[in-house]
């Protein structure tokens, strides 16, 4: 295969050779993609609220029903080591494809990411732009009729381009629009990293333990029990009118669908598991929005300090309140 006679000449053996180990040093597992509303931020000012079967040991599973980028999993996987069982899970068919290719083949998607990684850092400014579109294009192109269903060696293939896309898009988002497109246009990056194989070699290794499920966030019911620990971070309510970034997926995540999740958090609870939900704090825009205290009543709600990552206006980043939501 030309790309990876490529990949073998130009990448140093003992850090890519086909086949082998390729991780060459001890890392810690992060998110491979960047995802808005990840919690990689906020994972120390979640933790004082975690429930006290974590550190006891009572709580054997974790589920995490809107994985996105997956901060929070990874940071439990690595330091609450009596967890046996994970189930993550998200509506996004691009995104779990990409968290199944690492889980059974990471290897050869560290190929081709290593390739084209090498492939875009020799052309120009404007070669990469062309570059990022041509790819753009393609990605889209066989979406009507990629087969999500079965694994096969396309799944690498779009695996890397899913990656490829996130690195070097405007603000390293995935945004799709209602066709199930992605409609991000290149980023501004100088020398960005594409493929990152250690962190990739180390996420392949915690995915193991990991059922990987894409679905409605229902998907998980069978799994849950008394010692299970369910985190829900779904697509953001709007906190503005102007503020609405929902289109990780082409389905809409309105205040209905926020509804039937906190209907399902009350039948969850009923079977002790231990639950936390985060989501915007409505009050920072309208002081009388009592949309989450009328929904999850009877729970506990807390407020907490969060960065506003996501704004095109970057005037309008900044600091931020959200909530977080549990049955403990």
């Amino acid at each position: 295969m030309k790309l990876k006679n490529i990949v073998r000449n130009a990448v140093s053996e003992t850090q890519l050779e086909y086949g082998v180990d390729f991780q060459v040093k001890q890392t810690l597992a992060k998110p491979f993609v960047k995802w808005a509303g990840g919690k990689g931020q906020l994972i120390e000012t979640l933790r004082p609220f975690f429930p006290d079967g974590l550190s006891s040991g009572k709580i054997k599973k974790y589920v995490e029903p809107f994985i996105g980028g997956g901060a929070l999993f990874f940071y439990i996987a690595q330091n609450y080591h009596q967890i046996e069982e994970f189930f993550i899970s998200d509506l996004n068919p691009e995104l779990i494809l990409t968290y199944q290719v690492i889980k059974r083949n990471a290897a050869d998607l560290i190929l081709l990411l290593s390739g084209m990684e090498i492939e875009y850092h020799n052309k120009n400014r404007e070669e990469q732009k062309s570059f990022f579109y041509a790819l753009r294009g393609d990605f889209n192109a066989q979406l009507a009729h990629f087969d999500f269903e079965n694994f096969n060696d396309k799944w690498v293939e779009r695996a890397a381009k899913i990656i490829f896309l996130n690195r070097t898009c405007f603000n390293g988002l995935f945004r799709v629009n209602s066709k199930g497109e992605f409609n991000v246009p290149f980023g501004d990056y100088k020398n960005p990293r594409i493929c990152d194989f250690e962190n990739l070699q180390a996420v392949s290794s915690i995915l193991q333990r990991a059922a990987i499920i894409c679905g409605d966030f229902t998907k998980s019911k069978d799994f849950v029990d008394s010692e299970t620990f369910v985190y829900f971070d779904p697509p953001y309510r709007p906190i503005s009118k102007t503020s609405s970034f929902t289109s990780y997926s082409r389905f809409e995540f309105d205040d209905s669908s926020q509804r039937r999740l906190a209907e399902y958090f009350r039948i969850l609870s009923k079977t002790g598991a231990k639950l936390m939900m985060s989501n915007s704090d409505p009050k920072n825009e309208n002081i009388n929005d009592n949309f989450f205290e009328d929904t999850y009543q009877g729970y506990e709600i807390q407020r907490i300090d969060a960065n506003r990552m996501i704004n095109c206006d970057g005037e309008k980043r900044g600091k931020i309140k959200e909530i977080i939501v549990m049955n403990y």
